[in-house]
């Protein structure tokens, strides 16, 4: 009874010295609620808008020999593709990204043409510009559609069904849900801002409450009272897990409200609140890990910079599952929801997928996760342990 007294009384204090500070409590409350949803939705609308630009409008593709296929360059212009002349030098316009895709065709065009041979049409592009894939396409499916076309007339003309030369009609269905489409847009950055937000949401106050104390010499009067070295722990932790927590609430709502506001890509995001119910379920352990991890950390710094500096790699640990998949894709197996980071990366999909997360999963991913946080609580209360805790410099 004494013991959670303690850890009250400690979580209290802390509260209310960050609460004193009124800029730094809103800048950790409001900071993420506010500009992550607007990172995600704005990046989404940017990339919908240049997408909905480059399908819908008019394209100007420099074309090498237009004169050689006056009736390929008519087809170009029904479909939007307008041939202009192409630059003096081609090859550097593309280069510095003053043409997006260019044509050039064979001066054997002709000729070919007469004869049924296939006849040379070369796409000129950078495939590692991304702002050029649109056009590519776009031009690469009207000359595939032009080729097929005149392919079945030139069976036609010669008496012979064009369907022969399809031995196979392939056809393909799409299993996908359509959360699991709308989901494919928000499914790399989405999971890394939540897990972010819940891995370092209390690191205002716990960096404050430990390296901060420390360095103004005001933690060694605390750790001298008969107050238990743990209840002091748990209660700092208790703190910015508050803290954390109504930071986690606050960017989900934010989601939520963004979304339903959006009229692009915000209207993909799954914002009932169901999902954001499991959403948080995940992301608490994470909370745990993160603050009793910084604790641990932030308990063995001489001063407030020197805590702050392991900001750096810890902001980073968040992005490792995110990247690892994006290199190399992996199917979901029971494992994986034991390991940190891509236990949350995978389960955040499932909930963004609407897809079923099944008791096994939870009871794997709950057991290690809150043993992980167990263990580093018990860390950090080892490490107060340590009388030259007390001492700064």
């Amino acid at each position: 009874m004494n013991v959670m007294r303690t850890v009250m009384t400690v979580m209290r204090k802390e509260l209310k010295d960050l609460a004193r500070d009124r800029r730094t409590l809103a800048l950790a409350l409001f900071l993420g609620p506010l500009l992550y949803p607007a990172l995600m939705l704005g990046m989404g609308s940017l990339a919908e808008k240049r997408a909905k630009t480059q399908i819908d409008k008019e394209l100007e593709i420099p074309v090498v020999g237009r004169e050689y296929a006056p009736n390929l360059v008519a087809f170009l212009q029904g479909y939007g593709l307008k041939a202009v002349a192409p630059p003096a030098d081609l090859t550097a316009a593309i280069r510095k990204q003053e043409v997006d895709v260019a044509l050039r065709i064979s001066p054997e065009f002709p000729a070919d043409w007469r004869a049924g041979k296939p006849a040379l049409v070369e796409i000129l592009k950078d495939s590692t510009r991304r702002d050029a894939e649109i056009p590519s396409r776009r031009l690469e499916s009207v000359l595939n559609a032009y080729s097929q076309q005149a392919g079945a007339l030139r069976l036609l003309s010669r008496g012979i069904d064009a369907s022969v030369s399809k031995p196979i009609n392939l056809g393909t269905q799409d299993l996908a849900t359509v959360e699991a489409k709308r989901g494919v847009l928000l499914s790399v950055l989405l999971p890394y801002l939540l897990i972010l937000t819940s891995f370092i949401g209390g690191a205002y106050l716990i960096l404050d409450a430990t390296a901060g104390e420390r360095e103004r010499q005001s933690l060694e009067p605390l750790l001298a009272t008969p107050a238990p070295r743990g209840a002091i722990v748990s209660g700092k932790i208790a703190a910015a897990c508050v803290i954390g927590m109504a930071t986690l609430v606050l960017t989900l709502l934010a989601f939520r409200v963004s979304a339903q506001i959006s009229s692009g890509v915000g209207r993909q995001l799954n914002v009932s609140f169901p999902a954001m119910a499991q959403m948080l379920l995940v992301l608490l352990p994470m909370l745990f890990i993160g603050t009793s991890l910084l604790t641990w950390l932030a308990a063995s710094a001489k001063s407030m910079k020197e805590a702050q500096s392991h900001m750096t790699w810890l902001l980073l640990l968040p992005m490792v599952p995110t990247f690892a998949l994006m290199a190399s894709p992996v199917k979901s197996q029971l494992w994986q929801f034991a390991v940190p980071f891509l236990a949350q990366n995978q389960l955040i999909l499932k909930v963004i997928r609407n897809e079923v997360i099944t008791s096994a999963m939870w009871g794997v991913y709950l057991a290690s996760a809150f043993g992980l946080a167990a263990l580093l609580w018990f860390a950090a209360v080892r490490r107060y342990q340590q009388e030259k805790l007390a001492i700064s410099g």
